[in-house]
């Protein structure tokens, strides 16, 4: 389609700012950015939307408007919602530098034009894949009765013989079309996703594209069709919550007629998103409006309230209130300067669905609230048997990460780190701040240990390693190397093995026997080494206080 025919469209409310002598320029396709160097996710003949946040002072518009000419964007249309009227130095960086410029007025969603761009490139390409791009805009905008993103894959399927899946950042099947066949393993939709969070890390240009086993996979990422109040400006905000849509074919030999089709399809496919986030908003408000209640230490009683009004809307025709546990997680990446609240709330409410459950609205049962870098769920139990505390029934921490370490890790790369904590459950109101602050003692346990993506539950809090984590490094090295660093040398020089056989009489509680058992020596050989070792050290291993230093040491090491 042309430039101009954007013009003709009332319902766009697209008013020309600049460029008139450029509106016959072809459009290939639609992309929405507030980043502030866009150029990798672009090949050409876009029509940019963007809201502005990219720009802070006038200085900003020149650079940004020659980075999409350089890119051989066909125009640029720029919302109205955040800062009111276009600014002048935008329209003057436009002009100087040929680039048609269109204002959006705020009552418009970017969507909306998305929409209709897609629709109109598909139909002068292709009529039958403008029937498909068609048909699937009517299903998907009559409502979740009309199938969701299943619908746009079994026309894939049906009229361009192209299986296809959509996955959730941590690999789960959100969508897949009928004709595709069995669903994807869990397996490969985990390596799938891995490899995505990788090439976007990376900075890679889609499609990805991956075998495994017999099969080639193209991955195109589903970013969102909407313009939020803070845009991304890096990769890293938004790399951990995008969805992707896996292509069963090698996309490397596609003509650019099909790969700008499945880029429609993928913008059509974020609005379910975006509508799938707008159902969350009830959900997050209600647990926004609990966290601050819990954390400005409001009356039980009020706080309760709140819950009873949760509850319902968390689990419907339930009856008796629901039990309650807290978790909390915090994504960290090496530089500051990345927003990661949104980052981890939506990063939660994907890890808290079952893994066996597909579809985009699983987790309708979770409410996530925010603040700062830090995001809180608040997870309703069915209410158990008083005879148990309803922990058995609850969440587990390391089973939250189980299938979702792999791909998360790619994603978080060498630079950042996934941390979360669980409480126990709770059984009221008066129990919610007891709650909260287990589960963030608990991650800040998970924060202590190696790894990208780690997680502690409320069990771990009853244990000296609770303690462990929160021991200063240099008072933790000088500790270590004071008591082991001899046994250490002895050992390297000797083959000894004064290490191990510490540890292992520690583990049998100094009982010589059991401990000369477990190492196949003789008791006389075991008293050489542990003499050996009080004489390396100045220690006396028939001390209580002696011992305890050694356990400490060890595991600290």
């Amino acid at each position: 389609m042309r430039l101009r025919a954007l013009l003709d469209t009332d319902a766009l409310g697209l008013r020309l700012l600049g460029g008139e002598d450029e509106l016959d320029r072809t459009v290939r396709g639609v992309m929405t950015t507030d980043l502030r160097d866009p150029s990798r996710y672009l090949s050409g003949g876009e029509l940019v939307l963007t809201g502005l946040a990219w720009r802070r002072d006038a200085d900003d518009s020149e650079p940004f408007v020659r980075l999409l000419v350089q890119a051989g964007v066909a125009g640029l249309a720029a919302g109205e919602a955040e800062l009111g009227d276009v600014p002048e130095d935008l329209v003057l960086a436009c002009a100087r530098n040929r680039l048609p410029l269109f204002a959006v007025h705020e009552s418009v969603a970017f969507a909306t034009i998305t929409e209709h761009v897609v629709r109109q490139v598909s139909g002068e390409r292709a009529g039958d894949l403008a029937a498909v791009v068609d048909r699937h805009r009517r299903m998907m905008t009559s409502g979740p009765a009309g199938g969701g993103p299943d619908v746009v894959l079994d026309l894939l399927g049906s009229d361009l013989d192209l299986r296809a899946w959509v996955l959730s950042p941590t690999g789960r099947l959100i969508a897949g079309s009928k004709v595709a066949g069995p669903a994807l393993p869990a397996e490969v939709c985990a390596e799938l996703a891995a490899e995505h969070l990788a090439a976007t890390r990376t900075g890679r240009r889609g499609p990805h594209r991956l075998s495994v086993g017999q099969a080639t996979y193209s991955l195109f990422p589903i970013r969102s069709s909407g313009r939020t109040p803070q845009a991304a400006r890096d990769v890293r905000e938004t790399v951990l919550s995008d969805w992707l849509l896996a292509v069963e074919a090698d996309a490397g030999d596609w003509p650019a007629e099909r790969l700008d089709l499945l880029q429609g399809v993928t913008q059509l496919i974020s609005v379910e998103r975006d509508r799938r986030d707008a159902a969350r908003t009830v959900r997050r408000r209600l647990a926004q409006e609990v966290l601050e209640l819990v954390q400005t230490g409001a009356a039980p009683a009020e706080i309760a309230a709140r819950l009873r009004v949760a509850a319902p809307v968390l689990l419907p025709g339930l009856g008796a209130a629901p039990h309650w546990q807290v978790v909390v997680a915090r994504v960290e990446w090496q530089d500051a300067g990345i927003e990661a609240g949104p980052v981890a709330q939506a990063l939660l409410e994907e890890i808290l669905v079952d893994p066996l459950a597909t579809g985009p609205e699983p987790s309708d049962r979770i409410a996530v609230a925010h603040t700062g870098e830090e995001a809180v769920a608040l997870v309703p139990l069915p209410a158990v048997s008083a005879e148990h505390d309803g922990s058995e029934t609850g969440i587990l921490a390391e089973a939250l990460l189980r299938s979702v370490r792999e791909p998360l890790s790619a994603g978080l790369d060498d630079d950042g780190q996934l941390t979360l904590g669980v409480s126990a459950a709770v059984h009221s109101a008066e129990g919610l701040r007891g709650a909260l602050e287990e589960a963030r003692h608990a991650r800040r346990v998970a924060a202590a240990r190696p790894g990208r993506v780690c997680a502690a539950g409320h069990q771990e809090l009853a244990s000296h390693v609770l303690l462990l984590p929160f021991v200063p490094d240099d008072v933790r090295r000088a500790f270590t190397a004071r008591l082991l660093d001899p046994l250490r040398d002895y050992d390297r020089r000797h083959r000894a093995e004064l290490i191990p056989t510490l540890e292992a009489f520690l583990d049998c509680d100094g009982s010589w026997t059991r401990c000369a058992t477990r190492l196949h020596l003789h008791v006389n050989t075991l008293r050489y080494r542990i003499g050996r070792i009080e004489q390396l050290t100045g220690r006396d291993l028939s001390r209580l206080e002696d011992k305890l230093d050694f356990f400490l040491a060890l595991r600290m090491s």
